[in-house]
């Protein structure tokens, strides 16, 4: 399994797994989990960055509406995987 490495603005650095990615209105979306264990917690990360740029660029997705559309959106292509979702 492919894992990034997140670094938040105060330059903390997490390590997280992509279980699954899609594209929708122009943004890749990855869907990710702090761990491989059955009660791992998932986040969505949104790639602010340009083709041009050298590295992707991902934040956290923190929009409501936009969560909940992509949470639905990964859910549909994960049938077989139980997604809680909280905002």
């Amino acid at each position: 399994m492919e894992k990034i490495r997140f670094v938040e603005e105060d330059g903390t650095e997490t390590e997280f797994f992509v279980e699954e990615q899609t594209r929708m209105n122009g943004y890749n979306y990855l869907l990710v989990t702090d761990s491989q264990d059955d009660e791992a917690q998932a986040y969505i990360l949104k790639d602010l960055s340009k083709d041009t740029d050298p590295q992707a660029s991902y934040v956290m997705v923190e929009d409501d509406r936009e969560f909940e559309v992509i949470s639905r959106l990964f859910a549909d292509m994960l049938e077989d995987v139980d997604l809680e979702t909280e905002s």
